[in-house]
């Protein structure tokens, strides 16, 4: 804990950890509420709830070879502040749309919202690293996942809580609200230019096609010369199956199997108990990850996640449902513990928003993918049993994968550095 109150001594990264929590909560919330908004209203065509949750991940397909570029030429803050304030002013649009009642409208705007964003989290991870030391970064990670358990914890039970109480219309006024704070959390830190422009001052007329192009080719380069970094990112494609799986699928068995009478009062408690299991889990692995191999917490967090949400498939009841995804949740910040802390360790400065231009998109592909299968083979061929299945298997296979090559690279920084000494690729 004291290690967490370090951390937040230092001004920029408090202030940078709250702009990427507050733009997270508006990319969230207002998706989530969405998705009951259109539960209610096509109860008898999930297809809508689907397609709501494609127009958060389609985006990255049409913008992954931008993402990553403007990270590592433009300013890295300025590109976070202006995510902010088009997504606070998108919310606007969309408040009309779904007051005109046009889906089409709504859905182009969810779109647009969603492709905006995409471009924030890679300058804020990015200037994560100029504004901490190579042994924060794991503490950061951790800091990060308790993030990710909060909105768990208390997602769901918002985005319900203010559909329930002022609509969808407040559920994306809410958004907007926490859209403008992360705004002014960005606007309000001092960041050296080294860490806002580590290859220099560019403009957007030097941003040309061929430009993009081969720094789009030096970021898959960069990774290709190194076999860990190969290793990791293979993971991130089935990583995506789960995300798309996950998205929908707690939904889905609510109000289709376990509870259809009170599937959103359910869904409440769930939210409640995987963010519990998650924040728990997040202390105890932030600790854990210290005593033992990244690789090894890594690979265990894996295999009990996999595992319990395979079994949920087979739950007979609600209770027993929230004890598996409870104890999936206690054991997913091994997995992004380990994996956070890793990479920014291994990869260079540098590099980091071209390298997170490769992650993105790879792991968006698998998830539209799965998003997209789902909309069109769900409940008519796919079962909601079967969902369960795909993604505790992909789990466990990135578990047995990760089992075989990661232990070998899972060495001590300093050999860490000699055997990730990467040709020079041009900046």
């Amino acid at each position: 804990m004291q290690e967490f109150l370090k951390v937040f001594q230092n001004k920029n990264f408090r202030k940078l950890f709250f702009a990427g929590f507050t733009s997270m909560m508006g990319s969230i919330i207002g998706v989530t509420a969405f998705m009951f908004y259109l539960l209610d209203k096509f109860g008898e065509q999930p297809f809508y709830a689907t397609l709501a949750e494609l127009m958060y991940s389609l985006p990255t397909l049409a913008v992954f070879f931008l993402v990553g570029v403007l990270a590592d030429r433009m300013d890295r803050q300025k590109i976070a502040l202006y995510c902010d304030w088009i997504c606070a002013g998108l919310c606007l649009l969309l408040m009309g749309a779904i007051w005109l009642d046009w889906m089409p409208l709504i859905f182009v705007i969810l779109f647009l919202r969603s492709a905006v964003g995409k471009f924030f989290h890679p300058a804020d991870q990015a200037m994560v690293q100029g504004v901490l030391s190579k042994e924060e970064y794991a503490i950061a990670a951790g800091l990060n996942q308790m993030v990710g358990s909060l909105f768990m914890l208390f997602g769901n039970m918002i985005a319900i809580f203010i559909y329930w109480s002022v609509g969808i219309q407040g559920a994306i006024a809410f958004d907007l609200l926490t859209y403008v704070l992360s705004a002014l959390f960005i606007m309000s830190m001092k960041v050296n230019e080294d860490v806002r422009l580590p290859n220099g001052q560019h403009t957007f007329k030097d941003i040309r096609v061929k430009m993009v192009w081969k720094d789009f080719v030096s970021g898959f380069v960069y990774i290709k010369q190194s076999k860990l970094l190969l290793s990791l990112i293979f993971g991130f494609f089935l990583f995506g199956i789960v995300n798309g799986g996950l998205s929908v699928m707690p939904a889905f068995i609510m109000k289709y199997k376990l509870a259809p009478d009170n599937y959103e009062q359910m869904m409440m408690w769930m939210g409640i108990v995987f963010g519990v299991s998650i924040l728990s889990g997040s202390v105890l692995c932030s600790m854990l990850v210290k005593k033992i191999k990244l690789s090894y917490a890594i690979v265990l967090g894996l295999f009990v996640s996999g595992f319990s949400l395979g079994l949920c498939a087979i739950a007979p009841n609600v209770w027993s449902f929230f004890i598996l995804t409870g104890l999936a949740g206690f054991s997913i910040p091994l997995i992004n513990i380990g994996i956070g802390g890793w990479l920014p360790k291994i990869v260079d400065p540098k590099m980091m928003g071209r390298v997170q231009g490769w992650i993105s998109p790879i792991n968006m592909l698998s998830h539209t993918m799965t998003l997209g299968l789902i909309a069109l083979f769900f409940p008519k061929i796919l079962t909601v049993e079967m969902l369960f299945w795909v993604v505790g298997g992909c789990l466990i296979v990135v578990g047995l994968f990760y089992m075989l090559t990661l232990p070998k690279y899972d060495i001590d920084d300093e050999d860490n550095k000699n055997e990730l000494h990467l040709e020079k690729v041009p900046v």
